[in-house]
């Protein structure tokens, strides 16, 4: 009887030796999974985009395979094979299919890039390929956990062992998830990444083949296990239940993870942390579920509370992340050392978001307990229970990704995420007080009402009572997100008062807000920080990207503007008379149809242009399936620190946007000196000019400080003919040009010359050393993540400025007017 009430097969019991074997495999296996994790969806979406059409069917295609897996593994594995051997030959596999998708993907991306289409077939393609990449291996991670199911004994006590083994696998996904994000991606590259994954999965294949050899398994006869059944086995209501928490549980991760990276910033390194946090929160939630199904005789009425206390804890992070933590007296940029704020970020997530993760990791191994029963295959409870609440999963990010957030906001988003835990408990609590259909009679686990009784006594009913009015209090309680969050966010602390604001809102890729200044200044933000403006630094800037690349181009005719913004940049080519065709690439709907409307003045109503056309998506997936050419590129993404955006710098990226301009076509890029150091500054400068050597670079300063700069390159690198291009501006059908020109400070063609700052060629021993963005290592948003709270932009261009040179080649141009150009250039007030 002592053996049997361990949870652990005889066989294993007679030693404890094989204990500490068992947690290298299942914390070894855990890093390697997160580490492919990151690296797939990173790898994919170079392909199939970014937006959250793309990210939804990434996920749903990944947590899809791993439902898969745990599903089919129980039925065509035989629970005659050892377990242990089982799991080995599992991880083994997942690091060959490691291997492939590394090799695949390019693969499958360039026959994806040929049958690219728009609409819904352009989502099932899509969702082919991240099929063909992904199914294999995500099927083969999902089974791993009803495969060692069968070494454990099917009783709470055996699950005890299972919920201990599960949270040893998520500590070990919390250290692939921040090794991956800290070190192998910011050091070496997603190869190096996933080769270390790979010889995780080999060493751990190798233990568990070693330990299959030493631990006897002794399989229960097919002749004492009952056919399983969905209506059968054990209670259904417990199924529904666990899925329920499935979608809360990721519900909340998209919720949570938007409100927070506003608070923290949106780098790579923040995503980490977050995911990070919610993985510690269900490993230790799991190991406390485990011991609670270990000694409890009831573990529906367990389940069904930590549903209950789970709308406490859902409204607790609620309440921090609207009420507490924005207003916390913290500002980031006090800090020179990036991992002193690193770890304030961890404690803030932890402080927030670690009860209810708790909550959702104890669920699981509650969730086997009420379902688990000795006379059936534990590998196949265990794999419905997993299936169950990885479908809630895949609803839950899905839903609230795409239609909860942009429809219903955040504040409604976390009252519903409360509503789904109501739900999860009343459905367990249905099952405890009509047990006779769902509960067959003789189990030992909730059969106090196998004869009819009650299962709870009178407190316990004025308790559950009295947990569903609270919830309903703590629902109605949920307070909207600050709007100086979604504006400034982690700088909201530092802001004595502010502006007025005209719109608030919260799409489906991004939160926005238009405010205004009591100066008249008009302010449009992104994922909390300032992404255009009207002030005259901000305005020169915009007006600059779109007036400097149609002027270097003889005839413009055809334009892409990558990122809307306010509007600006787009609307600067409006003015341009030859200009025939615009098209917007934006990832965010909100922006083109409501912001923009706020800056009609400035942007010259740019989308009621018969000229313009729009369209809603990753731009670099955009120009990676169209087929259509342009004169002129130009690109105002966000910040490269901002998660995703490294993509668009990129030097393949940049090898995409050569081979779709025309003849003597023309691409700028804005690149910015604030929020930003040196190494960030150089590595996209040198990965522009080592697709276009001969770039340029347009300084947008203030008061002689560096601000922010324009990149351009051209496939014709012609002389600027300096005086033809006034007598453009000079021209009646270019009045509205210059006159837009004057309006941010360019009197002439010559004042806007005069912003160059240096090109490719006398730039190249400043660039000595830096780091190429490329689509293996994207590398930029690493880097800049270090430099997002950092404001280094006026020694940046000092430093850029020491190797300017008066281009003899570059400009032509009257004596007199390349005297006058000369000397702005090399004034001492410039240098």
């Amino acid at each position: 009887m002592a053996i049997q009430s361990s949870g652990l097969p005889s066989s294993v019991h007679a030693t404890h030796r094989y204990l500490p074997g068992l947690l290298v495999l299942f914390v070894g296996s855990g890093c390697a999974a997160l580490i492919y994790e990151i690296v797939w969806f990173q790898l994919l979406e170079l392909v199939i985009g970014s937006s959250a059409v793309s990210l939804g069917v990434l996920l749903g295609t990944f947590m899809g395979g791993m439902c898969l897996g745990s599903l089919l593994l129980p039925r065509f594995v035989s629970a005659t094979h050892h377990p242990l051997r089982v799991y080995a030959v599992l991880e083994a596999g997942i690091g060959v299919f490691g291997l492939l998708v590394l090799a695949l993907v390019p693969l499958a991306g360039g026959a994806y890039i040929a049958t690219a289409a728009d609409g819904m077939m352009g989502v099932v393609l899509r969702a082919v390929v991240c099929g063909v990449c992904l199914i294999p291996p995500t099927l083969l991670m999902g089974a791993t956990l009803p495969a060692i199911a069968r070494w454990v004994e099917a009783t709470p006590a055996g699950v005890s062992w299972l919920g201990f083994f599960y949270g040893s696998n998520i500590a070990g996904a919390v250290f692939g998830c921040l090794i991956a994000g800290f070190y192998l991606l910011r050091v070496h590259d997603m190869a190096t990444a996933t080769y270390v994954a790979v010889v995780i999965n080999a060493s751990v294949a190798a233990i568990g083949w070693m330990l299959a050899r030493r631990a006897a398994h002794a399989p229960q006869s097919s002749a004492d296990r009952a056919p399983p059944s969905w209506s059968a086995v054990r209670a259904p209501a417990v199924y529904v239940a666990i899925a329920l928490s499935g979608m809360s549980a990721l519900g909340a991760e998209v919720v949570w993870t938007r409100i927070l990276s506003l608070m923290l910033g949106a780098s790579v390194y923040t995503f980490s942390i977050i995911l990070a946090v919610f993985l510690i929160g269900l490993g230790l939630g799991s190991s406390g579920g485990a011991f609670l199904a270990r000694s409890s005789v009831r573990p529906r009425v367990a389940l069904m509370w930590t549903q209950l206390l789970l709308t406490a804890g859902i409204a607790w992070t609620a309440f921090m992340l609207s009420d507490s933590l924005p207003r916390w007296p913290i500002n980031p940029s006090l800090s020179p050392n990036p991992w002193i704020t690193f770890q304030l970020d961890l404690f803030r997530s932890l402080f927030a978001v670690l009860p209810p993760a708790l909550l959702w990791g104890a669920s699981f191994p509650l969730a086997i307990a009420a379902v688990v029963s000795k006379d059936v295959d534990a590998g196949r409870i265990v794999g419905r229970v997993y299936a169950a609440n990885t479908v809630g999963a895949i609803v839950g990010a899905i839903l609230f990704s795409v239609a909860v957030i942009p429809d219903l906001g955040t504040q409604r988003a976390e009252r519903l995420l409360i509503a789904l835990a109501v739900a999860s408990a009343l459905v367990v609590l249905g099952s405890l007080v009509w047990p006779k259909r769902s509960t067959p009679a003789g189990n030992r686990t909730d059969d106090a009402a196998a004869d009819g009784s009650a299962v709870l006594t009178m407190p316990e009913w004025i308790a559950v009572a009295a947990a569903l009015v609270g919830a309903l209090v703590l629902a109605r309680g949920v307070s909207k997100v600050p709007d100086g969050l979604v504006a400034y966010g982690r700088f909201l602390p530092t802001y004595t008062s502010e502006p007025n604001y005209l719109y608030v809102g919260e799409g489906m890729n991004s939160s926005i807000v238009v405010s205004e200044l009591a100066n008249g200044v008009r302010n449009f933000h992104v994922a909390g920080k300032v992404e255009a403006s009207t002030e005259p630094q901000d305005m020169r800037l915009q007006r600059m990207l779109g007036h400097i690349s149609a002027l270097l181009h003889p005839n413009p005719q055809s334009v892409l503007v990558v990122g809307f913004g306010a509007g600006v940049t787009a609307g600067s080519f409006v003015l341009h008379p030859g200009i025939k065709r615009i098209v917007i690439c934006e990832i965010e709907p909100l922006i083109p149809e409501v912001v923009s409307q706020y800056f009609r003045k400035v942007n010259y109503d740019v989308t009621k242009d018969p000229r313009v056309e729009i369209v809603y998506d990753d731009a670099r997936h955009f120009i990676l399936t169209t087929k259509e050419k342009f004169d002129v590129i130009t690109s105002d993404p966000i910040h490269p620190w901002v998660k995703g955006a490294a993509t668009l710098y990129t030097k393949e990226y940049f090898e995409l946007v050569k081979r779709h301009l025309n003849p003597g076509g023309v691409i700028t890029q804005w690149v910015p000196l604030y929020e930003s150091h040196l190494d960030v500054v150089k590595s996209e400068v040198a990965t522009f000019v080592n697709v276009f050597p001969n770039g340029t670079v347009w300084s947008n300063d203030i008061s002689g400080k560096g601000y922010d700069v324009v990149l351009a390159g051209r496939l014709d690198p012609t002389p600027i003919d300096v005086d033809a291009l006034q007598a453009r501006l000079d021209r009646p059908d270019h009045l509205n040009v210059a006159q837009s020109l004057r309006e941010v400070g360019f009197q002439s063609a010559l004042s806007l010359l005069s912003t160059y700052a240096g090109q490719g060629p006398d730039l190249a021993p400043w660039l000595v050393g830096a780091e190429l963005n490329t689509d293996r290592n994207l590398r930029l948003q690493y880097l800049a993540g270090f430099g997002l709270n950092s404001y280094q932009n006026a020694s940046i261009y000092d430093d850029m400025l020491r190797y300017r040179r008066y281009p003899d080649r570059l400009f032509v141009a009257t004596p007199g007017t390349e005297a006058l150009l000369r000397e702005a250039l090399m004034r001492p007030e410039a240098e």
